[in-house]
């Protein structure tokens, strides 16, 4: 395993194909600008792909399985055992996003890095367990240094096999009982933010349960020194990023880190999903700021958290539908579209085509 891999070159945009898929969506017949943003997608997608007519008929959805100690605080309002039982529900195939990649004929891979209630050998995950679990970072760190290191390199692992797969864009999920109050913490840190500003009701709170979450983040944030600047700022960046990911952190948005990192050096779109797995995508920004030209946004959480993230990354989402499912949900939900942009852009006729007057 190389630690050093993070410091290798990161691809750059094809400008000049870009320039030339902006050229033909000036040419394409209809008013300029009447596809909005569905234009820009395509457009973008060129670019990424260093081709004027992108495609995105491969797709690979990663699903990265791992529990959290901060259970022990009870803080999620489901018990840590079911992260077993939704990997299982995944390898069966009745999980929400095994449903919704057998819609796109997407690769689908689940994972395991390590849960307590480990269901063991199962069909379509990936064994690469770690621990059990991470360690309660209200007492004490999260992960180890190598630990954190096994979990980026997990992510980097299964960007590999996306590619040697064929896939076109990378779609990463999570499954894990309380990755949602790892993802606040860590959001927190990297944000300035409060745990006040930031924690949410995740898949059941009711309004004492969210104030014990805050009561819990603060805690784990006094503790590792994490605690906001009255006096403003961005946030924690650079190699910081790392060590609050390493601190507050969790096995799988580590490996998300690490697979978005890997995606940006081989040029390889991703498509974010929800809250926790932009979490981990401003770790890698904030590690590496061009990695950004290779993230796209799926859809806007339910989670208060979220969209904290997203205005910090200066991005807008595709969608807006409330979902906070995870698992890679979301992000499968917007795939249609960025398959509909490169579709319009491929396929319409252009004025010279059509022999009509360049006006609309």
């Amino acid at each position: 395993m190389d630690s050093n891999w993070k410091a290798q070159s990161y691809a750059r945009l094809n400008k000049g194909v870009r320039a030339v898929a902006l050229a033909r969506q000036r040419q394409l017949v209809k008013p300029p600008g009447s596809l909005g943003g569905l234009e820009e997608l395509a457009v973008r997608l060129a670019a990424m792909q260093g081709d004027e007519r992108p495609s995105l008929d491969n797709a690979a959805i990663v699903i990265f399985a791992a529990d959290h100690g901060i259970a022990a605080e009870s803080v999620p309002a489901f018990a840590q055992a079911d992260t077993g039982e939704m990997l299982k529900r995944f390898a069966r195939g009745g999980a929400a996003i095994c449903v919704l990649a057998g819609t796109l004929n997407a690769e689908l891979e689940a994972v395991n890095l390590g849960i307590v209630n480990d269901p063991g050998e199962l069909p379509n995950v990936v064994r690469a367990i770690i621990a059990p679990s991470t360690a309660n970072f209200a007492q004490e760190p999260a992960m180890t240094e190598s630990q954190m290191e096994l979990a980026m390199q997990a992510g980097r692992d299964s960007v590999f096999r996306a590619v040697k797969n064929g896939a076109q864009i990378y779609i990463g999920g999570e499954i894990g009982i309380a990755n949602t109050t790892a993802a606040t913490a860590l959001s927190c840190a990297l944000l300035n933010a409060s745990p006040q500003e930031l924690a949410g009701p995740d898949s059941g709170l009711d309004h004492a349960g969210v104030a014990h979450k805050i009561e819990v983040i603060q805690r784990a944030l006094e503790l590792h020194g994490f605690i906001p600047s009255p006096a403003g700022g961005s946030g924690i960046e650079g190699e910081g990023a790392l060590e609050v990911l390493r601190r507050v952190g969790g096995f799988e948005i580590a490996a998300l880190t690490g697979a978005y990192l890997t995606c940006a050096q081989l040029g390889l779109p991703v498509l974010v999903d929800g809250f926790i797995t932009t979490a981990a995508a401003l770790v890698a920004v904030r590690l590496v700021p061009q990695c950004a030209d290779w993230l796209i946004y799926a859809h806007g959480s339910a989670e208060p958290g979220h969209a904290r993230l997203l205005q910090s990354l200066n991005v807008q989402p595709l969608l807006h539908l409330g979902m906070h499912l995870g698992e890679g949900s979301g992000a499968a939900t917007a795939l249609p579209l960025l398959r509909a942009a490169c579709a319009l852009h491929n396929g319409m006729a252009i004025f010279a085509e059509a022999a009509v007057s360049g006006k609309i």
